[in-house]
């Protein structure tokens, strides 16, 4: 263990309690969860940065809305982006302002802390299936199925908990998991595998990012696909940048270099001018970003070198499968509540 986790270590221990206490308050009913009309697809994870949980939500959203659903997003938001913008006008962050982005009206949107109250205005609406984006840790909004993601690269965050680790709550807390995906493997992987199911008999799913396109960042204007042999330097503020770079070498997209920032960091024009700076000494031709990114970039980033995105979707190993077993567990729980 480090020095810094070593010092924060009874930090940890202290919250690892209050994460046990709270589960236990629950499932003794002395807490009590609070149910929407509806259904409840719960998203989250079980530990801090990237897991690929954003574009399962997307996937989530066009399945049921391809069934036929009216479809609602419930998220807390941290981190609103600044008023000034449409996103920071609606309490959004970079990531639900990515959501609104790819699904725009035909879902609804409901930001804040108090998710059951969010999901109540989005029944007024019409919502029918409401998708918990995060929503692992929130105990107090009852859901009718839990998935929770876990990235291959960084599984368990070290095996510490907050503030010394990544991990937001005990690993054992997989055992309230109803489906598990691991992001970012395309088959088995049995060391991840072996300590989920010291705690968990959930089925297993697998994903990987897909490259829909390079997109060009221009701020509504007119954009052009980048031209062969293009070079890029990539950047990014998200929970796994190692990743990232990781998928555009998969994806062959010629990097010069790389810089990393805070997750939803809040990029100035002194923050471009440097990366194009940086670009431009590498011999780079492009920057290239997430698209999560291009939502805390300045209005006018005041540079003279183009700025392309990563447009991704997701694959899995049994698609179909996955989505049979999500409306399996639906109906479960339903004959449950009224049986």
């Amino acid at each position: 263990m480090k020095l810094t986790a070593a010092l924060l270590w009874p930090a940890s221990m202290l919250y690892n309690a209050a994460a046990r206490i709270r589960w236990w308050a629950y499932r003794a009913g002395i807490a009590k969860q609070r149910r929407l009309r509806g259904v409840v697809v719960g998203v989250g994870n079980i530990t801090t940065g990237g897991t690929g949980k954003t574009p399962v939500v997307l996937w989530i959203a066009e399945r049921a809305l391809g069934a036929g659903k009216k479809v609602g997003l419930l998220s807390r938001g941290y981190r609103p982006l600044p008023p000034g913008s449409d996103a920071g006008a609606h309490g959004w962050n970079d990531e639900v302002a990515l959501l609104h982005g790819r699904l725009g009206a035909r879902v609804e949107f409901g930001v804040g802390a108090n998710r059951f109250e969010k999901g109540k205005e989005l029944q007024t609406r019409g919502v029918e299936w409401f998708i918990l984006d995060d929503g692992f840790q929130h105990l107090q909004l009852a859901r009718d199925v839990d998935i929770v993601m876990i990235d291959a690269t960084k599984p368990f965050g070290g095996g510490h908990i907050l503030p010394s680790g990544r991990l937001r709550e005990p690993v054992s807390a997989l055992q309230r998991a109803d489906i598990l995906v691991i992001h970012r493997a395309e088959e088995r992987v049995p060391a991840i595998e072996a300590v989920i199911r010291r705690y968990s008999q959930a089925p297993i799913y697998f994903s990987q990012a897909k490259l829909l396109g390079l997109e060009e960042y221009r701020g509504g204007d007119a954009a052009t696909p980048p031209a062969a042999g293009t070079r890029f330097f990539a950047f990014c503020g998200i929970g796994n940048p190692p990743a990232f770079f990781a998928d555009l070498k998969k994806w062959a997209i010629a990097l010069a270099g790389s810089d990393t920032f805070s997750d939803h960091h809040r990029y100035t024009n002194a923050d471009m001018a440097r990366l194009e700076q940086a670009a431009r000494a590498a011999g780079a031709d492009a920057l290239v970003c997430t698209e999560k990114d291009t939502y805390d970039l300045p209005p006018n980033t005041g540079i003279g070198i183009p700025i392309y995105f990563c447009k991704i979707g997701l694959k899995f190993d049994d698609e179909e499968g996955l989505w049979r077993e999500i409306l399996g567990v639906i109906e479960k729980r339903n004959r449950g509540r009224t049986g």
